[in-house]
Order: structure tokens, then sequence, then C-alpha cells
């Protein structure tokens, strides 16, 4: 009895319209979608249901004439509507193909639309056999190329016209008093007009490529429906951009306010360093020597605090990929910056640990000159023989540093230091006596304080003497300069003293003294030792 029953709940179900919903499947007719199938109807998948479309509307369209498109109720129970064709069922709709809590009530509007889809795609496969609608379509075409390959040669002809014309116009120096404030500097005017130009030629060969493409495409049954997106798609494309710009007006504003901001800020603090730097005021800790780097110092952390603050309310700040380029370039910067940071750290420790000083003359390993520039990367000094040397700050860091201007009196003046090897036949009082006085006759050399001399060293065959005097603000512009004209009067008073300097390289006393003889050691009418110019 009960195996009776379920036999005959089982013929009822498959004869009845059994509907159970699994996955959608799009029926497409010339590549234009007509309907979504979503529901599983008499065991027939959606996509099953989808294949069987296909070959009743092939089967349909084998009939000769006008075709005929019909929507009737399917029969049974189950709610339902089926599109005809010649008058073969192509496709069955059912609620559940909709899918929502009111899908029967949309039933017919849905199948209104599913046959009007089906209407024209039908008419466009009809179109696709018509020999003469091909042809009109080639003509049409070719004619719509024509008036865009003209259009884009009359786009450039006019853009090269136009840029020749302002480039007369704008480099006219006889117009430039008429021209407005926005036209006086002629090349960057015209620089930016043809940016702008270049700009928008490019705008408007991308419209009227998309309107040749977009009526091609429409001009043949096949590609309809791909001229129909293309249109579409750049009117969306266009309209998203419009929608994503007045989206981030607000955070730009922001942005905007937040960087103004800072920029009032930075403005404030540099005028009060440029204050400390001139001596107009004084602030715990800083000086004329470190207003410059805590002003550059100021500008990194106030730039990089109002960019932190900023960051959020940029535009696609919280895509994933500004976040990937975020990290790339954090990766790029931790992994190429830990030299440039050492250069900085090293810049940063001289200049407040006041090693150095814009002015002064110093000495550097090997290097010798007046530096002119201390920097958060390099310093850079002038060794008065007609070169420059940078040192990177962290090589300078790492090395003695000999100041010849820090001890003196005044600013502009430097340390002038000769060293001359003499034997111990010589007196030593008379050697102190010869190297002040080639002192007193270099110009340039103060007398006050006065020079004195030091016996550095007692060697093996010699004495080691060193001549100690400050230059002053008439001695030549070059450190190098001053203690060439040192060492050439030390030469004349030893030569004139019959004293010998002795090269380090000593093996024994000559037979005679190894001076130059008294005598014209120049020309007369060139007149006595000047200072080089």
């Amino acid at each position: 009895m009960r195996l009776s029953m379920w036999m005959l709940l089982c013929s009822l179900a498959l004869l009845s319209p059994a509907v159970h919903a699994t996955e959608e499947a799009d029926l497409l007719v010339n590549q234009r979608k007509v309907v979504t199938l979503r529901a599983t109807l008499k065991g027939e998948t959606p996509a099953e249901r989808v294949q069987a479309a296909k070959e009743a509307l092939a089967t349909a369209l084998q009939a000769e004439g006008a075709d005929r498109f019909e929507r009737q109720p399917v029969p049974g129970e189950a709610p339902g509507v089926r599109l005809l064709v010649n008058g073969v069922v192509v496709v069955n709709l059912m609620p559940d193909d909709l899918g929502g809590a009111q899908a029967g009530v949309l039933l017919d509007a849905a199948a209104l639309d599913a046959e009007r889809r089906l209407r024209a795609a039908v008419a466009e496969l009809r179109e696709a056999r018509d020999p003469r609608r091909w042809a009109i379509g080639v003509g049409i075409s070719l004619l719509a190329t024509a008036v865009a390959w003209g259009l884009l040669k009359g786009l450039a002809a006019g853009r090269r016209r136009l840029l020749r014309h302002a480039a007369r116009r704008l480099g006219d120096p006889t117009g430039a008093a008429s021209r407005p404030w926005w036209q006086v500097s002629g090349e960057h005017a015209i620089a930016v007009l043809r940016g702008a130009a270049g700009l928008l030629s490019w705008v408007v060969v991308l419209v009227v490529l998309d309107v040749w493409a977009s009526t091609v495409l429409r001009q043949f049954a096949p590609t309809r429906v791909w001229g129909e997106r293309a249109g579409d798609w750049l009117l969306a494309q266009l309209l998203d951009l419009v929608r994503a710009a007045a989206g981030a007006v607000p955070g730009l504003i922001t942005a905007g306010l937040i960087f103004l901001l800072a920029r009032g800020v930075l403005r404030v603090v540099h005028a009060v360093l440029e204050r400390v730097a001139r001596g107009e005021i004084e602030l715990a800790g800083l000086d004329a020597d470190t207003a410059g780097p805590t002003r550059r110092l100021a500008a990194i952390v106030i730039g990089l605090f109002a960019l932190a603050m900023a960051y959020p309310y940029l535009p696609g700040a919280s895509t994933e990929a500004f976040k990937g380029v975020t990290v790339l370039a954090g990766l790029m910067v931790s992994l190429g910056a830990s030299g440039v940071v050492g250069q900085v750290m090293a810049g940063l420790s001289l200049m407040y640990s006041r090693a150095l000083r814009v002015g002064e003359y110093v000495r550097i390993g090997e290097v010798e000159g007046t530096v002119t520039h201390l920097g958060m990367f390099s310093t850079r000094l002038h060794t008065g023989l007609g070169e420059e040397v940078s040192l990177p700050n962290a090589v300078v860091f790492s090395q003695p540093v000999r100041n010849f201007s820090r001890l003196v009196e005044q600013d502009g003046q430097f340390m002038l230091h000769a060293a001359v090897t003499i034997g111990y036949a010589t007196p030593w009082r008379q050697v102190h006596a010869m190297l002040l006085e080639a002192a007193r006759r270099t110009p340039g050399v103060l007398q006050e304080p006065a020079p004195y001399v030091v016996q550095t060293a007692l060697s093996d065959f010699y004495v080691e003497y060193r001549l100690c005097a400050q230059g002053s603000r008439s001695a030549p512009r070059r450190r190098a300069e001053a203690m060439s004209q040192l060492h050439a009067h030390i030469q004349d008073v030893f030569n004139e003293n019959s004293v010998q300097i002795m090269s380090p390289h000593y093996r024994g006393d000559p037979a005679e003294p190894q001076v130059v003889p008294a005598g014209p050691w120049f020309p007369a009418e060139s007149g006595p030792l000047t200072p080089p110019r």
C-alpha cells in the first residue's frame, strides 16, 4: 500500500512542472542576452534549458515568411509563461527564474521584456543573412572611416597651426608690454599651451575613435551589440570619473586646508629661525650656526606630519592599489636609504656639534681648504689651488678635523704654520730670529698677537722648527697663497744668512752649505716680492 502511494507521488512529480533553484545560465542569441534562467524545470538544469532553447529557436527559424512571436501560460498548476516563435516553444519562464519575494508579480513584465529582446535578436539573425544589408553596412562604414580620418587630420593641422601662431605671438619681444600678465613669460606660456593642446587633442581623438567604432560596429548584425556597448562603456567611464571627482572634492579640500595650515606654521618657524641666524633674538640651545639645520629639520618634520594627517583624505588612499604602492615605496626607501640616513645623521652631528663653520679654514684628512658649504649630505672645501673638494659627511665625521680659524681672535682670520728642519750646527736662537723675520716680511701676517716658533722634535740629524702666526684680513684671499708667500720669505731669509734648510733624507754634511748665493734673485724690473693675484 505504501509502495503504491510513493509511486503515485513520484508520477505526479514527474508530470507537474517541478522547479528547483540551481545555478543560473544566460540565454544568448546573437551575443544579445534574452533572459537569465535560474530554476531546474522537469529535471533540466538552467544550462540544459538554455541549450534546449537554442535548438528550438534554430528549428523555428527554418520557417519561411514573417516571424510570429507569442506568449502563453505554461500548462499546469505552477504559474509560468512560455515564449513561442513561429509556433515552436523556445523557453518557459517560471517565477523561480526571476528570484525575489515578488517574482510571481513580475513574471509578466519579465516575459514581455524577454520577448522584446528575442524579437531584436531574431531580427539581427535574419539581417545577418541579407547581402543587401551587408553592402549598406560596408558603405556606411567606409563613409564613417573617411569622416573620422578627415577629422583627425584636421585636428592635427589645427593643433600645429595654433602652436605656430602662439609661438609667433608669445615670442615677439615688441608685444611684451601689450600682452596680459600670464603671457609675459613666452617660453613657459608656450610650454603650458603645448601641454594643454596635447591633452585636449587626445581627448578629442578618443571621442572620435569611440564614435567611429560604435558607428561601424552597429552597421552589422553580428557586432551590433558590441557597438551599443562601446558608447555605453565610454559614457559609463566618464560618469564614474565625474562621480569619483565629485566624491573626492571634500577630501581634497580637507587635505588642502591641512597643507595650508602646515605652510603657515612653517613660515612662522622660518621667520623665527632666520632672526636667530641674524643674531636678532636668542633661543635656548640655538645660535647662528644651528639655526639653518634646525630650519631644515623643522620643514621635514612639519611636512611629514602634514602628509600623515592629510593621507586619509587623499583620493584612493583606502584602495588596495594605493596601499600596495605605499608599501612598495616604504620597502624601497628602507632598503636604499640606509646610506642616505647615515649621511644625514653625520651632517646633523657636524652642524650641532659646531665642529665646522662656513668660512673656516680646516684640514680634514689629507684635504685642506676653506669651508664653503656644510650641507645635510656633504661638505665642500675650496683648497685655494683651483679646485673644490666635496667630502661625504660620513667621511668628515669619521676623520680628525684640524681647524685653523677657530682659535683666532676675529672672524676671517686663520693660523699659518710653516715647518723647517735645521741642523744642530745652527744656533736655535738664530733659527727663531730668522723665522720671525720671515713672518714680519710677509704681508698680511699679524704682528699682534705676535708670531712664535716651536721646536717640535730633536731628530737624529736636525731640529724641527714650526712657525705659528695668524693671518689678518689683509692676507691673500686663500690660505694657500699666504702660505706660499711665507715659505718664499723663509727661503730668502735663510739664504741671506747662509743657513741651509736640511732635507729629511740627511746622510752627511756637504762640503759647502746648500744655499742660494746672494745676488739678483729676480729681475730688477719685476720689483720686490708681491702677493699673487
